[in-house]
């Protein structure tokens, strides 16, 4: 494993290894490359573009001696392991520099969440992320346990690869678990042999419908950020938490959750300046002490956005702590529950809107298949109105009189979308989260996108949206 490590930090900080599929994308980019001293490998038997070099053969060739010490002889935990972007949901993508310490302490996540010497793990999540990467191949190889890695998720030959190669223990993160659920139903849905889930993101509709349908496999939701210090695991099996409070686990990683200004988009302060910590069941920004058993290491070669996810003077003057971006909520039984992304949760009338929970609303509607909520920019309004990209199930059209209803009796009127938009697939990143910055841009406008469009007409439920529509709502005509 100690080779492993020193395998990694020769690899990102030297070589560029690419896939043959790839090739097009580097020859454009190899000039750059070649000037900055890299050296790129394709992973192929042999390669005859100059400045490319061939990796398999070597591979055939090399030694299986243990690696000399000396070559990692000035590693230590802190050194710099690898770089992983992050997933840019709500920004550009930015390098996060993950060390030694941060990379063995991840391949644990396995250990805490019940994975055991014998189990076989399938990893289809890509390895540019630390969920695959970290928590299930590094994992792996701290358990010493077999991996079934596919080159892609795919939602038809899931189960199918489970029972082919005995897989016992699956990953799971953003929408992967709903895209298993709305598959159609089989005989054979729970011959299989998992018995534990590991990841994050399952909303608790879900988790519900996929344990009524596969059977009783064991969830373990966790929470973390790639570049985040602070983390949380769901040991105790509650539905729709991703974690629960532990004094030890708090004084190891002190954190809080602080009153946030959506609108302003900054913490409330009190009459001294200093945050305002939020009771047990109210929403609250988490934020966690930079510390030397908990640190932040920050981004590569910025320091802007470092600087930007540092909270300065938050209890008292001096102090730092990281800002997670995330809003969480704690019930009186120390369950941690995930509200919404700060760039998610928009404000429209002097209500805060969390677009996770409109979409858990959407998502109980029969027609309605995925929902992406998001606020959209409204002239001579304050704020952002509620929008949804939809998608529908198969062979059913969208039921604007059912899904009207629904929001009515389930939903305070600003939280209601107001204008809804029908995809065909719902934009994702690789990592399959939600975007939603860029469908925010787009707006409303019919003469625009040219997907359908539905807009929530007072009393009446969503009516198809027009251009007579959307000049009324530019020029004041309609008050939303």
């Amino acid at each position: 494993w100690e080779n492993s490590e020193q395998t990694f930090t020769c690899f990102f900080a030297l070589f560029c290894l690419f896939l043959s599929d790839l090739r097009g994308a580097v020859e454009e980019v190899l000039p750059t490359l070649n000037q900055q001293g890299v050296r790129v490998f394709i992973l192929s038997e042999d390669c005859d573009v100059e400045g490319i070099e061939s990796l398999s053969d070597k591979i055939q060739q090399a030694s299986d001696q243990p690696l000399s010490p000396q070559l990692r002889a000035n590693i230590n935990l802190k050194s710099p392991a690898l770089y992983i972007y992050t997933s840019g949901t709500t920004g550009l993508p930015k390098a996060a520099v993950i060390n030694h310490e941060r990379l063995w302490m991840a391949s644990f996540v396995q250990a805490v969440a019940g994975v055991r010497s014998d189990d076989i793990i399938y990893v289809y999540l890509p390895l540019y992320h630390s969920s695959g990467f970290l928590m299930g191949l590094c994992g792996a190889i701290e358990k010493g346990i077999t991996v079934v890695l596919r080159r892609k998720f795919s939602a038809s030959h899931f189960w199918n690869d489970c029972r082919k190669y005995n897989v016992t223990v699956i990953q799971y993160i953003g929408e992967i678990m709903r895209y298993l659920c709305n598959t159609p139903k089989r005989d054979n849905d729970r011959d299989h042999k998992v018995r534990l889930a590991l990841g994050n993101g399952i909303r608790a509709d879900t988790w519900t419908d996929f344990l009524q349908r596969f059977g009783a496999i064991r969830i373990c939701e966790c929470y973390g950020a790639t570049e985040g210090n602070i983390g949380f695991v769901n040991y105790a099996g509650k539905v729709g938490a991703i974690g629960k409070e532990n004094f030890l686990h708090k004084m190891g990683c002190p954190y809080a959750l602080i009153r946030y200004d959506t609108e302003k988009e900054e913490p409330v302060k009190d009459s001294r300046g200093f945050c305002i910590e939020v009771p047990r069941g109210e929403t609250g920004l988490l934020i966690a002490r930079i510390a030397e058993r908990s640190p932040f290491i920050g981004y590569a070669k910025n320091s802007q956005q470092t600087e930007k996810k540092k909270v300065r003077d938050v209890f008292v003057k001096g102090d730092l702590y990281f800002n997670s971006g995330d809003l969480l909520k704690i019930d009186n039984e120390g369950f941690v529950f995930f509200q919404d992304r700060i760039g998610d949760t928009f404000r429209w009338k002097g209500e805060n809107v969390a677009t996770t929970e409109v979409a858990d609303h959407l998502l109980m509607v029969d027609c309605i298949k995925e929902a992406n909520v998001y606020g959209v920019k409204v002239p001579g309004h304050e704020g952002r109105i509620g929008m949804a990209a939809l998608t529908l199930k198969e062979n059913m059209d969208f039921d604007g009189k059912a899904a009207y209803q629904h929001v009515k009796n389930f939903l305070p009127s600003y939280a209601r979308p107001r204008f809804i938009r029908i995809q065909d697939a719902l934009v994702v990143t690789g990592t399959f989260k939600q975007m939603k910055v860029k469908l925010g841009e787009e707006g409303f406008n019919p003469a625009v996108i040219r997907d359908p469009l539905f807009y929530l007409e007072d009393n009446k439920g969503y009516v198809p949206m027009t251009q007579e529509i959307f000049s009324s709502i530019a020029e004041g005509r309609i008050r939303l």
